[in-house]
């Protein structure tokens, strides 16, 4: 397991982002611009977010550093507003309106610094019918229909985390429109803008190739029916002998081919080309997979082009060989975690400090942020 400390900051290294403290897709997506290398202030408010985490162990806080402000009490938001002035990204998942009556609304920011750009994170977006009201991830991806297509036939759909919503659809959404606004503000002429991320537009288009499969008629509108869905029993997992699974995706030919090779189907394999008979080889493939262990069939399958792996835990991941060459996951300060992605050849990022504590790094921004005003703020709210 490689560890990490002081290492090289990345390819943002001298942005300078402002995170007004909140939960879920907001921090995650601020976390990613700190992996890259931007210093990342979070502003956290007195009492915590109400995340219900040990802010010690809060890895989307890693790489950050944090100071507090309570933006409702005299002058919490000019101080905000200072630290404004000398940033290049501010980001903020308030429902929409909170940010302007706090007074770090868009057009009060901009005002101050016309080159910012502005990133707003919600579920439902900042207008439409939906966008006042409350949510989480599962109702976002419900309403675009993509958790529609998660989970087997005949059953209720199966709730992927919180992944395919607050963070495919919704951080990295934001972190791809808050860079190319920035690229836009720092070309000629550019300025500062207001990027609109919201976990329903992201989350919709993500599914852009399966519209375009459900417009040509190859993808069936019915949850495991379809080639990518669990629908396919040469696309799918599979219980072994220990109650563990394998997971299965062949979907060339050569690479079924050998995928029945080693299973030991070969022989009697129903015909993969006729959906008729997909019921009968799922069966045969069960059946066949249920005859040897997790460990036994990883053995099988090793250095094959059979495309099948195993299902591992989150705590088995960072172990696997692979993985740990690639040091895909890293140790600091105790806590082993993903590293950064993606990797730069010439600008690597790492893993430099741990979770952000709120308010810990108050004085030292105060300096290096050139803000005399906070530091003051930040012992009145803690006092």
């Amino acid at each position: 397991m490689a560890t990490t400390g002081h290492g090289p900051r990345g390819p943002l290294a001298g942005v300078r982002v402002v995170e007004l403290a909140g939960i879920g897709p907001g921090p995650f997506a601020a976390m990613l611009l700190a992996d890259l290398g931007a210093d990342v202030v979070r502003v956290d408010r007195p009492g915590g977010a109400g995340l219900g985490i040990d802010p010690a162990y809060d890895l989307t806080n890693r790489n950050k550093r944090s100071v507090l402000v309570d933006l409702k009490a005299e002058g919490g938001a000019d101080t905000v507003l200072d630290l404004v002035r000398r940033a290049d990204v501010l980001i903020e998942g308030y429902r929409p309106g909170v940010a302007e009556r706090l007074g770090v609304g868009p057009a009060a920011c901009l005002e101050r610094n016309p080159q910012l750009v502005y990133g707003r994170m919600t579920g439902w977006g900042q207008d439409g019918p939906l966008a006042e009201r409350a949510g989480h991830d599962i109702a976002y991806i419900a309403l675009t229909g993509t958790l529609s297509m998660i989970g087997a036939p005949g059953e209720p759909p199966t709730v992927p985390a919180n992944l395919v919503g607050d963070y495919a659809g919704g951080s990295l959404y934001l972190v791809i429109g808050v860079l190319a606004a920035l690229q836009h503000a720092r070309t000629p002429g550019g300025a500062g803008q207001v990027v609109d991320a919201a976990i329903v537009d992201g989350a919709a288009h993500l599914a852009t190739m399966i519209h375009g499969m459900l417009a040509a008629g190859s993808w069936q509108d019915r949850r495991g029916s379809n080639l990518l869905d669990g629908g396919c029993p040469f696309y799918g997992t599979y219980e072994t002998a220990d109650g563990l699974h394998m997971a299965v995706g062949p979907l060339e030919q050569r690479f079924y081919e050998q995928f029945v090779t080693l299973l030991g189907i070969a022989d009697k394999a129903p015909d993969r080309n006729d959906p008729g008979r997909w019921e009968e080889l799922r069966t045969v493939v069960a059946d066949r997979f249920r005859t040897r262990t997790r460990t036994e069939w990883t053995e099988v399958f090793e250095g094959t082009d059979a495309c099948v792996a195993p299902v591992l835990s989150l705590r088995e991941a960072p172990r696997h060989p692979h993985l740990a060459a690639r040091s895909t996951y890293v140790e600091h300060g105790g806590l082993i975690q993903p590293a950064p992605a993606p990797r730069f050849s010439a600008t690597p990022a790492s893993v430099r400090s741990g979770p952000a504590l709120p308010g810990a790094d108050t004085e030292d921004v105060a300096t290096d942020w050139g803000v005399p005003g906070l530091s003051t703020t930040g012992k009145e709210t803690t006092g």
